[in-house]
């Protein structure tokens, strides 16, 4: 049962496959798709389903919900393709899953291509351009786009300057080197037309599937690494909070002894003060004593000083 399936362009990356060789592989998230209509040969002529993806558009119109009613869907689906069946029968609401892809098959990818705006004849239709030198006016220009006698007029068609990609494009033939089921991802080789989150439709393609192809390991399931995660980053925030609860405690602590310091200073200098002024009075009686003597001392020098002038009269 491998039927197309509508997806979203995820981006690009690089796989090792079992024989070592490097694979250059877009990823798709493909899926998972529900059956909103059955298409059967007796009814409608021809064998399709039509499926359903949660597309870019928040909302669906009224005519849509009811379309989805009518299929026991209760979901918001707003890209709805019809696809061609192998015979393979199917079930109103049914699920199709990425795994309807084997490795080693080939598919055919459409999806719009990046809008490039108004592009010149050079980048559109990579024009040779004219000469840039000896005398060359216009290197850019387009050039002639028809004659002037006959047909005297530009051919419907004319390569031209004009409005560049946003265009509808289909790759084919690209080889699916690996799906993993549990993040609904497909694996390509090659280049995928649109940007990435961009819608795209896979389709089985005609070549035949590879039968000795080695695809790369698988990826290992989301959930050990998402818990892990989630056990990391508890670990980071119990840790962050320890951090931040020593942080105010200790601003806390800090903030006190700023207050008590102030209070001890200032018990400190009242029971410093008296002790202060009995040694400053006790240094006044020490040196007054002393200040004496050395006035008697000056006096009696003085005294003999005169003495000794009278004798000598």
């Amino acid at each position: 049962m491998t039927v197309g399936m509508l997806g979203r362009k995820v981006g690009m990356m690089r796989l090792y496959d079992g024989n070592g060789r490097v694979r250059p592989v877009t990823a798709v998230e493909l899926g998972p798709n529900l059956v909103t209509q059955i298409r059967s040969t007796d009814r409608d002529g021809y064998s399709a389903i039509q499926v359903g993806f949660s597309g870019d558009r928040k909302r669906m119109t009224r005519p849509e919900r009811g379309h989805l009613q009518q299929a026991g869907i209760d979901q918001t689906l707003t890209m709805l393709r019809e696809v061609e069946t192998d015979g393979t029968e199917f079930t109103l609401g049914q699920e199709i899953r990425v795994d309807a892809f084997t490795p080693g098959e080939f598919v055919d990818v459409t999806a719009t291509s990046k809008g490039r705006g108004f592009s010149g004849g050079m980048r559109r239709w990579n024009f040779r351009g004219a000469p840039a030198t000896h005398g060359g006016k216009k290197p850019r220009g387009p050039g002639s786009v028809g004659a002037g006698t006959y047909p005297g007029k530009t051919w419907k068609g004319q390569k031209m300057a004009g409005h560049m990609g946003a265009r509808r494009k289909t790759v084919r033939n690209l080889l699916v080197v690996l799906i993993d089921p549990t993040r609904n991802l497909l694996m390509i080789q090659g280049s995928v037309p649109g940007p990435n989150g961009g819608l795209v439709e896979v389709n089985m393609a005609s070549r035949p599937a590879l039968a000795d192809f080695d695809p790369p390991a698988a990826f290992a399931p989301p959930d050990d690494s998402a818990s892990l995660v989630a056990t990391d980053d508890a670990e980071a925030e119990a840790t962050d909070d320890e951090a931040t609860d020593a942080v105010v405690d200790g601003e806390a602590t800090a903030d006190e002894a700023d207050v008590e310091a102030p209070a001890e200073e200032a018990a400190a200098a009242e029971d410093e003060a008296p002790a202060d002024d009995s040694t400053d009075e006790a240094a006044e009686e020490t040196d007054a004593p002393a200040n004496d003597d050395a006035d008697a001392d000056s006096d009696e020098a003085d005294d003999d000083a005169a003495d000794e002038e009278e004798k000598s009269e």
